[in-house]
């Protein structure tokens, strides 16, 4: 009888991956090399790879299961990898925390919309930014002149952001009180007060009836081309990232059976088999 753990073996990652440096990529924003991640005696992820350059919008999609959303958490650190390598910008972030992947730029959103509904939608927007404006502990505690700065930059960035996102009517709203498509917005908003060099979507269209997905669409490609920020977003929805995204992978089972622009996935028989459980007539069945 085996017993399987799931210990979280972040230090041992980062220790053995700083020998790994020298075949970096460091112009990539992102680089993750054979990722790998097992619970127990599943692979949920399994020898993952993904390059992302500053200004890429890359979609990930897969079938329920597939691994998309584990293969997310990797790229994160909300999960550690069993194995593999993740660098930012050059440097080894391998078994990085959350909070670490984010002070390198690496931003991301959820699934479940998680905003502060009571407050405002600028101090909504304004919380994802204290990481990159705030001031010493000292400071905050005796709101030293330091402290007050560093807020008042912060709500400028904030206001400025609301504004090109099309929310800057809405900054003294209680977030609560918004559409879901403009709470989405907001989620999005906040996620760029922090600079990101990067901005990870998870299943964005979530809940979206089909008008806010199409407006989410336009949005998405807006930001990518004006923050001119790398974007990965994860879906289930085949044609929202067919119709937004410039590259686009596909895992199925673990591992990534295809990658390539929207037309080559779309006729790649893979895919196909993947998502239809069937191959093009005039294929051997497996």
């Amino acid at each position: 009888m085996y017993l399987f753990v799931d210990v979280d073996i972040r230090p041992q990652l980062a220790l053995a991956a700083k020998g790994s440096r020298k075949n970096v990529n460091e112009k990539a924003v992102i680089e993750a090399r054979s990722l790998s991640k097992r619970f127990g005696g599943l692979l949920a992820v399994d020898g993952y790879s993904l390059t992302l350059n500053s200004g890429d919008l890359v979609g990930l999609i897969g079938p329920n299961g597939a691994g998309k959303t584990t293969a997310f958490n990797l790229l994160t650190g909300v999960l550690p990898c069993s194995s593999g390598t993740i660098a930012i910008n050059g440097r080894d972030m391998t078994g990085a925390a959350p909070h670490e992947m984010a002070r390198k730029g690496i931003a991301r959103t959820f699934q479940n919309i998680r905003l502060f509904d009571d407050l405002s939608v600028l101090e909504n927007v304004m919380c994802g930014g204290h990481e990159r404006y705030s001031a010493s502990t000292f400071s905050t505690l005796l709101q030293l002149p330091s402290f007050w700065r560093a807020e008042d930059q912060l709500r400028q960035v904030s206001e400025d952001i609301l504004e090109r996102i099309g929310l800057g009517k809405f900054a003294a709203s209680r977030a609560g009180d918004l559409s879901y498509g403009d709470q989405r917005r907001v989620e999005i908003g906040r996620a760029l007060a922090g600079g990101p060099k990067a901005l990870l979507l998870d299943e964005p269209a979530a809940g979206l009836n089909p008008s806010e997905t199409t407006e989410l669409v336009s949005f998405i490609r807006e930001i990518n081309k004006e923050f001119g920020i790398a974007v990965l977003v994860v879906e289930h929805d085949m044609h929202l990232v067919m119709g937004l995204c410039e590259r686009v992978q596909v895992l199925n089972r673990g591992q990534l059976i295809a990658e390539g622009t929207p037309k080559e996935i779309q006729k790649n028989d893979a895919v196909i088999e993947a998502y239809l459980g069937t191959r093009r007539k005039g294929k051997a069945h497996a």
